[in-house]
């Protein structure tokens, strides 16, 4: 008789745009995990200008999704949710390099926390200090500054505790979440391109009265500094600039209002305008998005 497939428990999804050695090192990593064979590796190379596709074929148990162009980081995840088979999905930065016991560890934290919809490592740096990525979720009254700003407000970090702590809002540098509740949602909007998806999917776990649970005992640690910035164009820094923003006013228009996203859409391309950031201010009047029609990416 043949064999049934076990079905992995957890899908760890990986979006690599460009930088080889960052994702040489998260994969690297990854295959030292305890309990490997539990769980599939799915990255997804978004249109990469260098050589990071190559390096998915130096592991062959990694599963490879190429696209052609840069689609946004919102498009290449959902591709990699509909082919992932496990009930549970790890979103993973390629500058995140995980402990051996982490995939275990945040898988372990659901079968405990019924309400628990979502669950995230405990970041560090390299030095050991704790990363920066925990955020407070937008108000109303902040997401205009945070559309110029560039960047969420910052949460307190939570003092040391010896269980799991429920918290707003985890970035996708290292997010493990239920995948029926991300299906329910059909995925992530969208319209949320290259920005703020993490957000969106903080609000809806906020909406559904579900939580989000930092796991201190699992560890990762974050390299911020990789230079990719520095490797892009200013046109390309550009259009990020108009996402980020684009992305604000998605958010805001979808949980404050339509005419909360336009306020936050206009303003923001005056600023640009008055800054005298010429190719933001035409981006933003344009509605870009990083979309796969940029050929500057």
């Amino acid at each position: 008789m043949e064999e049934t497939a076990i079905p992995p428990q957890v899908s760890v999804l990986i979006v690599s745009y460009g930088r080889p050695a960052v994702l040489r090192r998260c994969l690297a990593a990854l295959e030292q995990s305890v309990g490997r064979e539990t769980f599939e590796i799915i990255v997804v190379d978004n249109g990469s200008f260098d050589d990071a596709a190559t390096v998915i074929d130096e592991f062959p148990n990694v599963t490879p999704l190429r696209l052609p162009r840069n689609f946004g980081f919102t498009k290449a995840l959902n591709i990699a949710m509909r082919t992932a088979k496990a009930d549970l999905f790890l979103f993973l930065n390629p500058r995140t390099e995980v402990l051996p016991d982490t995939v275990q560890l945040l898988s372990a934290t659901f079968a405990a926390e019924a309400d628990a919809v979502a669950a995230c490592p405990l970041l560090a740096d390299q030095s050991g200090a704790p990363a920066p990525l925990l955020y407070r979720l937008p108000s109303p009254a902040r997401v205009l500054a945070l559309a110029c700003a560039g960047q969420f407000d910052a949460a307190p970090f939570p003092d040391a505790v010896s269980g799991p702590q429920s918290i707003e809002f985890a970035s996708f540098a290292a997010l493990m979440v239920r995948a029926y509740f991300l299906k329910g949602l059909r995925y992530i909007d969208e319209h949320y391109a290259q920005s703020w998806a993490d957000a969106e999917v903080a609000a809806q776990i906020r909406r559904a009265g579900k939580k989000t649970l930092l796991v201190p005992g699992a560890g990762a640690v974050w390299h911020a500094e990789d230079g990719l910035r520095q490797m892009l164009p200013s046109a390309a820094l550009a259009v990020l600039a108009s996402d980020w923003v684009m992305g604000a006013s998605s958010f805001a228009s979808k949980h404050f209002g339509f005419a909360a996203g336009l306020k936050v859409r206009t303003l923001a391309t005056l600023r640009s305008l008055f800054s005298f950031r010429l190719r933001e201010f035409f981006n933003l009047l344009s509605g870009q998005r990083i979309d796969g029609t940029q050929t500057v990416l």
